[in-house]
């Protein structure tokens, strides 16, 4: 049921986007737009679209925000793939945007996601005027240097910080740079529902943190194929991960019990959130 009902988003999704990227044409910038976007889990757009229908929201109109995270997303790990970054060769299973064109492209098709993400918020059919201005505050407060951004600038500032990081201080990095962007899609669909963001922020409090902590015990476990991207590599750099500072079963059973208090926080919303719920626990198990 839960595996239909992704599929079912990754798919409205990709077409919507595929639709919005029409009118882009058929230069460098714009394939690589596209290529960025093709493809992945959609988890966050996903998440926009649940949290949004326990609000009753159409679908049509949740789709913007559910693009939007997701462009802001590519943009993101198209950065984080370059040489001055993580300088990584593949993503998703394919080669990283600036090995398919180059570094300078690799830069500017992630301006062009990032901006492109406010784009679709600032339209029309995103929602009242009020609900568009709070999603663009949102998600550039979610994304920006006290969000997803700081997050990143936190980790390259540990790789040469000459020790490794406390667990307090993971847990504060990774909150920023994974969390934040897992907690706006819910905290959109609060707004596009004219409904009180705690319960389900408090959930995607949760999940963002036990997604990392996934990712953590994948890069130990996974299998690179499976996963489309290189593993191990936070291991051999000597990076700070849960797994380390926790151990591997400790960080499974952190995990379960995030999972739990994601479970917790849905109650107010009875059966409509099983899908929510499905999720935590699909965070988790997942094997990519």
């Amino acid at each position: 049921m839960f595996e239909t009902a992704l599929a079912d988003a990754q798919t409205r999704i990709g077409d919507f986007l595929t639709e919005q990227m029409a009118r882009l044409g058929d230069d460098d910038i714009a394939e690589g737009m596209r290529y960025a976007t093709n493809g992945g889990k959609r988890l966050r757009g996903f998440l926009v679209l649940e949290s949004a229908a326990l609000f009753q929201v159409p679908v049509e109109r949740a789709l913007y925000a559910a693009g939007a995270v997701e462009c802001l997303h590519a943009y993101s790990l198209v950065h984080d793939d370059l040489p001055c970054m993580d300088d990584d060769d593949l993503r998703r299973g394919q080669p990283t945007v600036h090995k398919k064109w180059d570094e300078a492209t690799a830069v500017l098709v992630g301006d062009a996601l990032q901006t492109f993400a406010f784009e679709l918020l600032s339209c029309e059919e995103a929602g009242t005027a009020e609900e568009r201005v709070r999603l663009v505050a949102t998600l550039a407060g979610a994304s920006g240097a006290e969000g997803m951004v700081l997050g990143q600038a936190q980790d390259i500032a540990a790789e040469t910080a000459g020790r490794p990081l406390t667990l307090e201080e993971i847990t504060a990095l990774q909150a920023n740079k994974t969390g934040r962007l897992i907690e706006w899609p819910a905290h959109a669909g609060a707004i596009l529902g004219g409904a009180d963001p705690a319960p389900l922020r408090a959930y995607a409090k949760a999940i963002g943190l036990a997604f990392q902590i996934a990712d953590d015990i994948l890069d130990v476990e996974g299998d690179a194929e499976k996963a489309g991207k290189a593993l191990r590599k936070d291991e051999d750099a000597g990076k700070a991960t849960f797994v380390l500072l926790l151990g591997l079963d400790a960080a499974k059973a952190r995990a379960r019990d995030l999972v739990a208090e994601a479970d917790a926080a849905l109650a107010p919303y009875g059966e409509k959130a099983q899908a929510l719920r499905d999720l935590a626990h699909y965070i988790v198990t997942r094997d990519k």
